[in-house]
C-alpha cells in the first residue's frame, strides 16, 4: 500500500511539475517549438475550413486533406470534388474529378487559372510549410524585437484542442513601391518577400490575375509584411497550428481552421492513387 501511495504521489509531482513548466513557457519558445514541429511533419489529415477574401465578397470552402511530405503527395476532397496531386507524376499536373459538366477526369495545372480561380492559395502551400516558412522569415527580422511585435494572450480551447493563443501585430505594416526586375512575376516577387501575392493582386488594380506580364522597371506596390495582424491557436500537444486568423488594413483577409488533425498517420497502401478504395476518379 505504502509503494503504491508513493507512486501516486510521484505522479501528481510529475504532473504539477510539467504543468508549471507548460505555464512558464515564452512566446518565443511556444513559437520555435512550432517551427521545428512543421519541420518535422512526414504527414497530416484534416478537415480544413477557409474563409477568403475575394474580388465579390468573402469566399467559404471545405476539404477533407490527406498531405505526405516527401514526396509530397496530396489528396483532396471538396464537396464531391476530388484531387488527386503526385510530386513528380503527370507533369506536375492534378488529376481532378469535377462534380459538375463535363463530369469526366481533368489534368489541371495547379497554378493555372482554373484551379486557382479567385483563391489565395494553391496546391503548393498545402501543409504547413509555407506557413511555417513565413512566421521564420518575420521572427528572423524582427531579432531582438521579436517581442514587441509576437505576444502570448493566454490558453483557449480552440476547434476542441487545447491552444495558446498568440497574436502578432505588424504595427508598421503598409505597402511600399516596388520596381519589377527581369523574368519576376507577382508570385515571384510574393515569394522573394514572403508577403501575398493575391494581396499584391488585390492592390494594384491595373492586374486582371496572378498570370499578367510584368514589365522590367515597372513600379508595382506590394506589402511591406505578410499582414497587418495574425491570431494564432497553436496546439499544445503537436505545436501546430490549430487557427490563423489574418488581418490586413481592410480587415479579415483570411482564415484557416484545421479540424480533427492527424499528425504523423499511417496511411493505407494505395492511398495516394486513383484506385484507392472509396475514391471515384
Amino acid at each position: 500500500m505504502q509503494k503504491i501511495f508513493f507512486y501516486i504521489l510521484g505522479l501528481v509531482f510529475a504532473f504539477f511539475v510539467s504543468f508549471s513548466q507548460q505555464k512558464d513557457i515564452t512566446c518565443k519558445e511556444i513559437m520555435t517549438k512550432s517551427i521545428k514541429s512543421i519541420k518535422e511533419v512526414k504527414g497530416l489529415k484534416y478537415h480544413l475550413k477557409i474563409t477568403e477574401r475575394g474580388k465579390k465578397g468573402f469566399n467559404f470552402y471545405e476539404s477533407a486533406v490527406k498531405f505526405n511530405r516527401n514526396p509530397r503527395l496530396i489528396y483532396l476532397y471538396i464537396k464531391g470534388i476530388e484531387v488527386l496531386w503526385l510530386q513528380g507524376k503527370n507533369k506536375g499536373r492534378a488529376l481532378v474529378k469535377p462534380n459538375s459538366f463535363p463530369y469526366i477526369n481533368l489534368n489541371l495545372d495547379p497554378m493555372g487559372d482554373l484551379m486557382r480561380q479567385d483563391q489565395h492559395h494553391t496546391l503548393n502551400e498545402m501543409g504547413y510549410d509555407y506557413f511555417g516558412s513565413i512566421i521564420e522569415y518575420s521572427m528572423s527580422k524582427l531579432g531582438d524585437k521579436f517581442d514587441d511585435y509576437f505576444s502570448l494572450v493566454g490558453e483557449e480551447r480552440i476547434n476542441n484542442r487545447p491552444c495558446y493563443k498568440i497574436t502578432i501585430n505588424n504595427r508598421d505594416f503598409g505597402y511600399r513601391d516596388y520596381v519589377v526586375l527581369e523574368n519576376e512575376s507577382i508570385t515571384s516577387i510574393a515569394r522573394k518577400f514572403y508577403v501575398s501575392e493575391y494581396m499584391i493582386l488585390e492592390k494594384n488594380t491595373k492586374f486582371k490575375d496572378y498570370f499578367d506580364i510584368l514589365k522590367v522597371g515597372q513600379v508595382i506596390k506590394i506589402p511591406t509584411w505578410y499582414c497587418k495582424t495574425v491570431t494564432l491557436c497553436i496546439d499544445q500537444l503537436y505545436f501546430l497550428p490549430i487557427s490563423v486568423k489574418v488581418e490586413d488594413d481592410k480587415g479579415l483577409f483570411e482564415e484557416y481552421n484545421y479540424h480533427f488533425l492527424q499528425v504523423n498517420p499511417k496511411f493505407e497502401e494505395g492511398e495516394f492513387t486513383r484506385d484507392f478504395k472509396g475514391y471515384k476518379f
